[in-house]
C-alpha cells in the first residue's frame, strides 16, 4: 500500500455502519462530509446498530446534519439493540446484516477487526460475512482501551472539514459530554496525527485500515 492511491469518486453508493449513535461520525465523519460535499450525487445509508431515545435522537439529527451536502437525503436507520450486548444478540444482528444487501453499496465504512470493543467487533465480521464483493474500509474510534493499531489507509481533509466534523460531534451529542475523552483536543489530535502519517502534503486526515483491494 505505500504510496498507493485510490479514487473514492468511484463510489456511487456508500454504506456506514455503527454500532453506536457517535460511532460512524467519530470514526468517518470527516471523510463522509468530504465525499458528499464532491460528490452531492452519492446515495448513502447509515445504519445505526444499538441506540435508544435520545441516543437515537442523536444520531438521525447528527446523520442529517453530516450529510446535509447531499441532493437526496441519506437513509438513516436506528435499530434498538441493547448497548454492549450485540454478540449475545448474535442471530438478530446478522439478520439485520442481511437486509441491508438490498442497498448494494461500492464502499461499506464499518468498524475495525482489532477493536477491543465486543459491540465493534461482531459488527465487523458480520460486514465482511455479508459484503462478500465490497471495498471495506475498517474506521478506527478512540477510547480507553488503548487499541487504534497501525492503519494502512488515509483520506486527508482540508482544515475546514475536520473542523466541521469536531464542531458538529460537540453539537450533536450532548449525552457525551462528560466523557473525559470526548472533546476537540482528542478529535483533532487523533486527525493531526493521521495527517502527519499520511505525507508531508497532508494536516488532517481519517485512517482507516482496507484487508482486501482488487486493483483493475
Amino acid at each position: 500500500m505505500l504510496g498507493a492511491t485510490f479514487d473514492l469518486g468511484a463510489a456511487r453508493r456508500v454504506l456506514a455502519i455503527g454500532c453506536h449513535s457517535d460511532d460512524v461520525e467519530i470514526g468517518c465523519g470527516g471523510t463522509l462530509l468530504r465525499l458528499t460535499r464532491e460528490q452531492p450525487e452519492l446515495e448513502v445509508t447509515v445504519v445505526v446498530l444499538a441506540a435508544q431515545g435520545q441516543r437515537a435522537d442523536e444520531a438521525r439529527a447528527s446523520a442529517a446534519a453530516f450529510l446535509s451536502a447531499l441532493e437526496r437525503p441519506a437513509e438513516v436507520v436506528v435499530h434498538g439493540f441493547r448497548d454492549g450486548f450485540l454478540p449475545y444478540e448474535g442471530g438478530a444482528v446478522k439478520e439485520r446484516f442481511e437486509e441491508m444487501k438490498a442497498f448494494a453499496p461500492d464502499l461499506v465504512l464499518t468498524h475495525a477487526r482489532d477493536d477491543l470493543h465486543q459491540d465493534h467487533r461482531l459488527a465487523c465480521e458480520l460486514t465482511w460475512n455479508t459484503f462478500r464483493d465490497h471495498l471495506i474500509l475498517e474506521y478506527e474510534i478512540p477510547k480507553y482501551d488503548g487499541d487504534l493499531g497501525v492503519p494502512n489507509v488515509f483520506v486527508p481533509l482540508e482544515e475546514d472539514v475536520a473542523r466541521r466534523k469536531v464542531e458538529l460531534l460537540l453539537e450533536h451529542f450532548g449525552t457525551q459530554a462528560d466523557k473525559h475523552w470526548f472533546g476537540e483536543e482528542l478529535f483533532l489530535g487523533l486527525m493531526r496525527i493521521r495527517g502527519m502519517e499520511a505525507g508531508p502534503s497532508t494536516r488532517y486526515a481519517e485512517a482507516f485500515r482496507c484487508r482486501k483491494l482488487v486493483l483493475r
